[in-house]
C-alpha cells in the first residue's frame, strides 16, 4: 500500500516515504497527539490477511516492544486503520552504515566504537531471547551525535514460518532496492550457514552477521559477493574468510574476535 504526503493513518500524519522493504512500506510521520516525529511501516497485506502468520508477528512485536536500549530502535506501537496494519516506530536520525560502507573503509578505532554498540543491543536482544536474523549494515544507523542504533530487530524472524525452510525470494531479507547492478542481491550475504541452508537458527546467527558487518567495516569491502543469490548463498556455504583483507595494523584480539565471529 503506498501513501501520500498528506495522508493519514490513524492520528499519524504521513509526511514523506522513507524506504521499502520486505516487509512494508516506511514513512516519516507526525504523531498529531503526542506531536512528535515517528516512522510508520505499513505491513504488507499477504501478511497480514494469514491469521497465524499475524499473530505471531503480534507476538513478537509485544516481546520487541519491551526491549528499551538506546542501541535499538524502539517500537512503540502496532496499530490499525480500517484494515491497514502498521508499526509505529522510532524515527531514528543519520546514515545508515549502508551508506558510510560505499564510501570505503572506516577507521579502526570508529569502526570497533560502532561495533561495541552493535553488539551491546544483540546482547540485550538475546538476553530477551530475540535473535534479529536480518542484521546487515542497512538496518544500522549511525546517528551524528556517534550513537548506534540498530533497527528491525525480530522483524525477519517475526516472518518465518515456525523455523521451516522458506523460499528466498519470498524472504523478507531479499529487497528490490539491493537489485541494481554491481549490488549484491538482498541480504544473503550477511545469512549465516545455517539460515542459508533453511534450517532453525539461534543466536549464533547474529554473532556470524555481526562478524561480516565487522569484517567489511574494516575491510571496506563486501565479503561474500556473486552474481545472483544461488551465487552468494553458495559463497557463504563454501568460501573460506579472508582474514587477510583485514588492515595489517588491527590489533590481534580484534581479529580474532572477527575469527570466532
Amino acid at each position: 500500500m503506498k501513501l501520500e504526503a498528506g495522508s493519514t493513518l490513524a492520528h499519524y500524519a504521513i509526511r514523506a516515504p522513507l524506504g521499502e522493504g520486505g516487509m512494508g512500506e516506511v514513512y516519516r510521520a507526525e504523531d498529531t497527539k503526542l506531536g512528535r516525529e515517528v516512522a510508520i511501516k505499513v505491513l504488507p497485506q499477504e501478511f497480514t490477511e494469514d491469521p497465524e502468520r499475524f499473530a505471531r508477528f503480534e507476538r513478537e512485536a509485544r516481546v520487541l516492544a519491551s526491549l528499551n536500549h538506546p542501541n535499538i530502535g524502539a517500537i512503540y506501537d502496532l496499530a490499525d486503520d480500517q484494515g491497514t496494519h502498521f508499526l509505529v516506530l522510532e524515527l531514528v536520525e543519520g546514515e545508515d552504515l549502508a551508506a558510510r560502507l560505499s564510501r570505503g573503509p572506516i577507521p579502526v578505532e570508529i569502526a570497533l566504537a560502532h561495533a561495541l554498540q552493535m553488539a551491546e543491543a544483540l546482547e540485550a536482544a538475546h538476553e530477551k531471547g530475540i535473535i534479529h536474523r536480518d542484521l546487515k549494515p542497512a538496518n544500522v544507523m549511525l546517528g551524528p551525535s556517534g550513537t548506534v542504533k540498530v533497527l528491525d530487530f525480530g522483524l525477519a524472524r517475526a516472518s518465518e514460518q515456525g523455523g521451516e525452510a522458506t523460499d528466498l525470494s519470498l524472504s523478507p531479507t531479499l529487497t528490490a532496492q539491493m537489485t541494481q547492478g554491481g549490488v549484491i542481491l538482498g541480504t544473503a550475504a550477511y545469512m549465516s550457514p545455517e539460515q542459508a541452508r533453511g534450517e532453525v537458527v539461534d543466536t549464533r546467527a547474529d554473532i556470524w552477521s555481526f562478524g561480516v558487518v565487522l569484517w567489511e567495516m574494516l575491510s571496506g569491502r563486501k565479503l561474500f559477493a556473486g552474481e545472483t543469490v544461488s551465487h552468494v548463498l553458495a559463497s557463504v556455504l563454501k568460501d573460506q574468510i579472508d582474514l587477510e583483507a583485514l588492515p595489517e595494523d588491527l590489533p590481534p584480539r580484534v581479529a580474532e574476535v572477527v575469527r570466532r565471529c
